[in-house]
């Protein structure tokens, strides 16, 4: 029987991180911190949220870490107790508690669509969400959850995506692609173009790290040949995916940082900060009295 419920997420997470050496040197960059959680935390939050029951991992050499944050800690916790720290006791217990963990080694770095395809026997027959740690979205609605509502309307692939403007739309795959009438936000998917200059860009609506992908990816992943950089990419996949069904984007509601990049990581660690009851008031008078 075929699935059609979106119950497990795809986190590839093999990537070396170079943008933050030397950090990352030994640290790998989803567990970089983003005012107190990882980074990859909080796309697990999201998931969760949207209704997903299995994680996936898709780690690398070095990122033993990445699991053994999700796990319990039995040390960890008999200190905080015998200290009688409960606060952080129960903070430590709910980590370990989020969701069933699964995690699966890429041996070689070969991209994106073949980190989707190492997870090709975890997923099975049904449909799948890709998260990338990366891009940390806050939305009052999780981005996935949206997305998952859009993916049950019209039982096909579902990309995120955001407008962007000006030069910087070079840096993304780029859909061509038509609203659809009875829903603007939803886009039909006739084409994509991957890091067009601005003027070739067919749209400026850019693909975000979040996907919904039917499991007819991994047919179309195992034949396709490798693109740039010797890599097998998803842009590729999901273009051959559009040969069999039809593949939509859908503008989210929220707003994306891009976890991935030094300063947008600096400006995410501002923003959530501010929000934060326990930090943000201290920390907005504090801004206060820098001279800018």
């Amino acid at each position: 029987m075929i699935r059609t419920k979106v119950r497990k997420a795809v986190f590839p997470a093999a990537g070396l991180g170079t943008r933050f050496l030397p950090a990352t040197k030994s640290i790998p960059k989803e567990m970089l911190a983003l005012v107190d959680k990882p980074i990859i935390q909080y796309g697990v939050e999201e998931a969760i949220a949207a209704g997903c029951e299995d994680i996936i991992v898709i780690t690398g050499r070095g990122k033993d870490c990445i699991e053994d944050h999700f796990d319990k800690s039995y040390e960890l916790e008999a200190l905080l107790e015998a200290r009688g720290k409960m606060d952080l006791l129960e903070m430590t217990r709910q980590v370990s508690s989020l969701a069933r963990i699964i995690s699966v080694r890429q041996k070689e770095s070969l991209g994106l669509g073949h980190a989707i395809l190492v997870a090709r026997d975890l997923i099975g027959d049904e449909p799948f969400a890709v998260i990338l740690p990366d891009d940390v979205i806050d939305a009052e609605v999780p981005c996935l959850k949206q997305m998952i509502d859009v993916y049950d309307k019209v039982q096909g692939s579902v990309l995120a995506t955001q407008e962007v403007e000006g030069p910087s739309i070079s840096s993304y795959g780029v859909l061509d692609c038509t609203p659809l009438a009875e829903d603007p936000r939803i886009l039909e998917v006739k084409n994509m173009v991957e890091k067009p200059t601005m003027e070739d860009a067919p749209s400026k609506n850019a693909i975000i790290g979040r996907y919904i992908l039917t499991p007819k990816i991994f047919d179309i992943l195992e034949r396709i040949k490798p693109g740039a950089g010797g890599e097998l990419q998803l842009t590729d996949g999901i273009k051959g995916l559009l040969q069999y069904e039809r593949v939509y984007g859908y503008k989210f509601e929220g707003k994306r940082h891009d976890a991935g990049d030094k300063f947008g990581m600096l400006k995410a660690t501002v923003e959530f900060a501010l929000k934060r009851e326990d930090l943000g008031p201290s920390f907005r008078e504090y801004l206060k009295t820098l001279s800018l």
